[in-house]
């Protein structure tokens, strides 16, 4: 093999080489990832999740929620798929296998949540139809907030109690809150428009969204009533408004460095989050791992598998075309990991409940690669014609 070929293969499955580093060193030393200075590093799982989901936001426009009525009956059968196969089969593997309570409830979770933004690559890589894969990823995940929690309560609620608005208050809070400031980070950052292009006025907004931030944090939680379990998206959500403004003054207005920074800059963010992410959720669930890890890969390998393969041939059944059933297939076997860790952390209050997408999220990824590998070397050649 060349060096020219070591690194293409390095630079493929680099993300996965560097979360097993991160989960070796977890499992090593896992007091390395439980406590800093006295602080429990669980309490960095829900911003760290909130950071990546902004990232993805940036990477979104209106335009990608109104593809829903140029092409509604693909995306309607990805929603269906997405949120009907993944729940179920998630529910039949914990059954099958025989787990704890919390760690089937964590099966299910991570079948029962959205699909992931790793699905938008896949899908590309695969020759699929990305603005479909686009459009399911940002439908499935904006009617999570209802979806996710119902699926919870009807099937991991037999094995722990589920809490139905808790749970819907943390989707809006670590998904929702920065999907909607990524979206506003995005006219902010490419905007083509005069005053995207003026200093001072990306300044007054850096600064307004910084002062927002801050009067934010320092509100006391009462004053927020039920819906204080928003306080730390909306803080967030205005900080990062406010760096990504300010970094955009710096960089492009200021330096005239690249305009396409922040697309180099969050992958690499993206990926170093969920690697700490997988470290934390491992150091916390060691010994627990060590006995029932064979047993969740063996999950991960089914109920991954299950949903391309399902995903693929209900589109197919449905007349959906070639690339339009890869794109399907993609989204259906590709769940929100950090989403379901998250919730998992946040709402179940359980690590046992994490280790499941702790240990499904780096397998999709391999899983993808490779099927998006087989599908390129299979170019689509003929279409479906789809229902009118």
């Amino acid at each position: 093999m060349t060096g020219r070929k070591v690194f293409a293969f390095y630079k493929k499955f680099a993300f996965t080489f560097w979360v097993l580093i991160f989960v070796l060193a977890a499992m090593l030393y896992p007091a390395a990832f439980r406590v800093w200075f006295g602080a429990d590093l669980k309490l960095l799982i829900v911003p760290l999740i909130q950071i990546i989901t902004f990232g993805m936001g940036t990477t979104l426009s209106g335009r990608d929620f109104k593809r829903v009525l140029t092409m509604p009956w693909p995306v309607f059968i990805g929603i269906i798929l997405q949120f009907t196969v993944m729940p179920c089969v998630g529910f039949g593997i914990a059954m099958l296998f025989g787990f704890d309570p919390e760690i089937a409830a964590g099966v299910i979770l991570i079948g029962s949540v959205s699909s992931g933004v790793a699905s938008n690559v896949m899908t590309y890589l695969a020759g699929g139809n990305v603005p479909l894969s686009v459009t399911i990823t940002s439908s499935t995940t904006l009617l999570s907030p209802i979806v996710t929690p119902f699926w919870m309560k009807t099937l991991a609620g037999r094995f722990i109690p589920v809490p139905f608005t808790a749970m819907m208050l943390s989707i809006f809070n670590m998904i929702i809150i920065p999907i909607v400031a990524g979206l506003i980070a995005n006219r902010i950052l490419y905007s083509k428009k005069a005053w995207a292009r003026k200093a001072s006025i990306v300044a007054l907004t850096a600064a307004g969204m910084i002062a927002l931030a801050i009067a934010t944090g320092v509100s006391e939680r009462a004053a927020w009533g039920p819906l204080a379990v928003l306080k730390g998206g909306v803080f967030l959500g205005f900080a990062l408004l406010g760096l990504a403004a300010l970094a955009k003054l710096l960089i492009s207005l200021v330096l005239h460095g690249p305009e396409n920074w922040m697309d180099a800059t969050l992958p690499l963010v993206s990926m170093a989050s969920i690697c700490f992410i997988i470290a934390i959720i491992t150091a916390q669930s060691r010994d627990q791992l060590l006995s029932v890890g064979l047993a969740l890969i063996a999950a991960a390998v089914l109920h991954n598998g299950t949903g391309y393969f399902l995903g693929y041939w209900g589109a197919r059944l449905a007349r959906l075309d070639e690339s339009a059933c890869r794109a399907v297939a993609m989204e259906v076997g590709m769940q929100n990991g950090g989403m379901a860790s998250g919730l998992a952390i946040d709402v179940l209050k359980s690590t046992s409940a994490a280790l499941a997408p702790a240990i499904f999220g780096p397998w999709m990824n391999v899983s993808g690669s490779l099927l998006a590998g087989w599908w390129r070397r299979r170019p689509v050649k003929a279409t479906i014609t789809q229902p009118g």
